[in-house]
């Protein structure tokens, strides 16, 4: 007998998180193309053809292999107000078995940073995670100097834990990242920020 799932949509006081569609993708290559300057610091080296549709396409065939296989959780921040495409965070490389862990990433585009919506998303996404995925602990990963994504993650509830060395190649070099986690089960307090 044939069941079919449910699509993952995690809803928030301002947005609906779901996954990528076909019909996103002028949107999402608009924002990502205007957000540029603003992104490209923190992240690896686009691809030539990043932006493409067929690029876009191999995404989202990405994205719902993954959700369905359990493997990542990549969703679009959609504004409920008037269906603006914001940004997107993925819980990727999740592992089961005795870790019951992922990784966190995430971007927004310029226009709409600074306005706590990676935030609210982020909680949502943790929540889901640990509420429904059962999973017990969340990475993330930033640079050093990106004084905004550390903000968001410590305004989250993440725990700094350390620096991993040459831990991705990001602007064509490899870089050394900052290792947060958040626990289902935190009775870590405050850590200090390196």
């Amino acid at each position: 007998m044939l069941t079919l799932r449910r699509k993952v949509r995690i809803e928030t006081e301002r947005m609906s998180l779901r996954l990528p569609q076909h019909g996103d993708w002028k949107a999402w290559a608009a924002l990502r193309e205007e957000s540029a300057d603003f992104l490209v610091p923190w992240e690896p080296v686009w691809a030539g053809d990043h932006l493409t549709r067929r690029a876009f396409t191999n995404r989202v065939y990405w994205a719902s292999r993954a959700e369905a296989q359990g493997t990542a959780l990549p969703l679009l921040l959609i504004r409920r107000e008037d269906q603006a495409l914001l940004g997107a965070i993925t819980l990727d490389n999740i592992r089961r078995g005795p870790s019951q862990s992922g990784t966190l990433g995430y971007w927004i585009g310029e226009r709409f940073s600074r306005r706590g919506y990676m935030r609210e998303a982020i909680l949502a996404v943790v929540h889901h995670a640990f509420a429904v995925m059962d999973l017990s602990r969340i990475e993330a990963a930033c640079l050093p100097e990106n004084a905004a994504s550390r903000g968001v993650l410590e305004k989250c509830g993440f725990k700094y834990e350390g620096v991993a060395q040459s831990y991705l190649q990001i602007a064509g070099r490899w870089r050394n990242h900052v290792l947060y986690a958040a626990l289902r089960t935190d009775r870590r307090g405050r850590t200090d920020v390196g």
